[in-house]
């Protein structure tokens, strides 16, 4: 049996459906899953133990037997904390197969088999009686069903169901309850994710200012919650307006309600300012004295030093929908709406309490402008990098002409705005935009509705091309290189071109640096044994399946999450000249990277950078080296290429100069993708 998977195609720049084996969705699922960052994550992994134990001794102390149901039991490891404490007998249900296969293969090597019954189903259809899954309802409630927000992997409707079919009333629960905590900020930085901030041009006759649509400006954006690793937000990035406050917490010993809902509290803002973005958070008690705490709050809320890393929880970045201007001690009221799902949250000046209770909607925001769904929140932040746009403005300076005739070929792109506005005779370009109608252009500038490829003189009027720009940047890509789809679009479109025709950006390089990651290692790195548990048949399914594929790929991190210290120099090994046409062989490059700083090598780092003109290049990778030890600034906006070298784990520090890594990197023209190979 064979299965379909949407990829896009970096050489059309369009998402095809291929045919992959049909184990590719299940490898894919396990060697992207977060099953290694879960079991490296100490904090969480020694609550849970502590509040398991608690539990069962207060079960014991009752003269009951332990019943335990561990739902989502992923390796078996929740069950195997409850047996190792003295539970009578464990159900652990998970409905993903090759993970329920694991978690019977982990319990039987830990010894447990007699103890705990692996269920592969999903718990909703799980029976309860004599010839049932369970042979009795469980008195304890054992589940790790959250993500960053909570609720959004179904959190509720599953305690919801379980409540009612599966556990005793009065049961015990690990974590017994959570709280979500919220506070208001503004912040430029992050409202720049969510609207678009007017651009100013300087041209000969004046200022002109691209300013963005009315629906966008009043749109209240997506419900999808931005998730982050919030501790690397610096505190220049925001101004706090209000003391962190509880928003709603759930009681999981209890039965739980999964239908839409909303929640109040009154605030009181601490300073005056533009409230733009509400901050959240959660953490879960694991016994009802909420002794034993497991909080996500980041560095300035949180008191102790020691931070738990853990990329399969980190914090909540939620936009209003306009940002509200707030009075230093003036109450408002900040409404939190919830589904099944997702939460959004609104925010009120405090009136009569009857009007404001009248004022709840619960319907999800929904985008009405389009332009979130184009594109997504980095590429907001990008389009409003005041400084990346103005190296457009000056290489577009450099090149155009009162003659010029410019053809953009980039998704969403305020290209070809800036070229109308510094004098192109004719700009054209792909799609249309609202931003045309609302800067008054729909009749200065011309859409195309063809394809590159497709594209006819009738399209141009007869004319030819002298200038062909572009970011470049597509919506369908996924890895830096992928946005090389402009160079196949200037291919498919040369009979179209003048023959000496300008393109910007000129050309592009792919550039390579290695690196010792601060913590991001981790969701690659085998565990062994987890708090005494034998959990080895996991590494080795993950390493299966990273190894599924012939060559193991990259793939996209956005590093300025994930703190890295640069090994080698960053280098050049690849270039792209998009004055020419793609050839038709395969660009390759082989070489050795010297290793410069004593540290671990857990892998390389890719990115492009783009040549507009003479001396103005864009990088979508490393912005700055910072300091002796080679920490790494990265551009904000966009996913770096991570390739995870597989024999890290035996890579000892390295020192002098004497260490290299030496690479084969191979661009195939005909598939735009890059095939690597490492060897330390």
């Amino acid at each position: 049996m064979k299965t379909f998977c949407g990829r896009a195609n970096p050489t059309t720049g369009a998402m095809e459906w291929l045919e992959e084996d049909e184990n590719y969705d299940y490898h894919q699922e396990i060697a992207r899953s977060r099953y290694a960052d879960m079991l490296h994550d100490k904090d969480r992994n020694v609550k849970y133990y502590q509040g398991i134990r608690a539990a069962v001794s207060r079960v014991k102390e009752r003269g009951e037997k332990a019943i335990v149901l561990d739902i989502g039991t992923g390796t078996g490891l929740l069950s195997m904390m409850a047996a190792s404490a003295g539970a009578d007998f464990c159900y652990a249900i998970e409905v993903f197969k090759p993970m329920a296969n694991a978690a019977v293969k982990i319990v039987e090597k830990n010894g447990f088999h007699d103890k705990i019954k692996v269920i592969n189903k999903h718990s909703t259809e799980v029976t309860v009686g004599p010839d049932g899954d369970m042979q009795c309802r469980a008195n304890i409630l054992v589940t790790e069903l959250f993500d960053t927000e909570l609720i959004g992997e179904g959190a509720l409707p599953t305690y919801e169901h379980a409540h009612k079919y599966l556990v005793q009333e009065g049961c015990e629960a690990v974590p017994h309850r959570a709280t979500v905590y919220v506070q208001l900020v503004e912040s430029k930085r992050m409202w720049s994710w969510n609207k678009l901030f007017p651009v100013h041009v300087e041209v000969d006759d004046g200022e002109k200012i691209i300013v963005s649509p009315s629906e966008m400006e009043n749109c209240p954006g997506v419900p999808s919650v931005c998730d982050i690793q919030l501790n690397q937000m610096p505190s220049s990035d925001f101004s706090i307006l209000s003391d962190v406050v509880t928003m709603f917490s759930v009681d999981f010993s209890k039965p739980v309600r999964s239908a839409s809902t909303y929640y109040k509290v009154q605030l009181e803002p601490v300073k005056s300012g533009k409230a733009q973005i509400v901050l959240s958070w959660w953490d879960i008690d694991m016994d009802p004295s909420g002794m034993i705490n497991c909080t996500m709050a980041p560095y300035w809320v949180k008191s102790t030093s020691a931070f738990q890393w853990r990329d399969h929880w980190m914090q909540c970045v939620y936009f209003l929908p306009n940002e509200e201007p707030v009075l230093q001690g003036e109450k408002v009221y900040l409404t939190a709406c919830r589904d099944e799902y997702s939460v959004w949250y609104k925010l009120q000046k405090a009136r009569g309490e009857e009007e404001n209770k009248a004022d709840v909607h619960v319907e999800s925001p929904v985008c009405r402008c389009q332009a979130h769904l184009l594109w997504n929140r980095p590429r907001f932040g990008e389009l409003n990098d005041e400084n990346r746009t103005r190296q457009y403005i000056t290489s577009l300076m450099k090149v155009l002409k009162t003659d010029s005739v410019c053809l953009c070929i980039s998704d969403g792109s305020l290209l070809p705005l800036l070229a109308h506005y510094l004098g192109a005779k004719q700009t054209v370009c792909y799609f249309f935009f609202q931003f045309f109608k609302a800067n008054h252009l729909e009749d200065k500038i011309k859409i195309i509705e063809a394809r590159p490829e497709s594209l006819t003189s009738s399209h141009l009027e007869d004319k030819k091309i002298s200038v062909l720009v572009g970011e470049p940047f597509f919506t369908t890509s996924l890895l830096p290189w992928h946005n090389l789809y402009f160079w196949y679009a200037r291919t498919a479109v040369t009979s179209h071109l003048t023959s000496n025709v300008t393109v910007l950006p000129r050309s592009a390089s792919l550039h390579m640096m290695i690196v010792e990651f601060q913590d991001l290692w981790r969701i690659r790195s085998p565990c062994g044994t987890c708090e005494g548990f034998d959990v080895q048949t996991m590494d080795d399914m993950i390493k299966n399946s990273l190894n599924f594929r012939e060559s193991k790929e990259a793939e996209p991190h956005p590093l300025w999450e994930y703190p890295c210290k640069s090994l080698s120099d960053p280098q050049e090994v690849l270039t792209f000249d998009f004055r020419k046409t793609v050839p038709q062989h395969c660009l390759s490059t082989e070489g050795s990277i010297n290793l410069l700083r004593k540290g671990k090598s857990h892998g390389a780092v890719l990115w492009m950078e783009y040549h507009l003109a003479a001396d103005i290049s864009i990088s979508t990778g490393l912005m700055q080296i910072s300091n002796e030890k080679g920490n790494c600034e990265w551009n904000p906006h966009c996913k770096q290429a991570v390739y995870f070298f597989s024999s890290v784990i035996e890579s000892e520090a390295v020192s002098g100069l004497s260490s290299a890594v030496t690479y084969a990197i191979n661009f195939n023209t005909k598939t735009g993708e890059i095939a690597m190979d490492f060897k330390l």
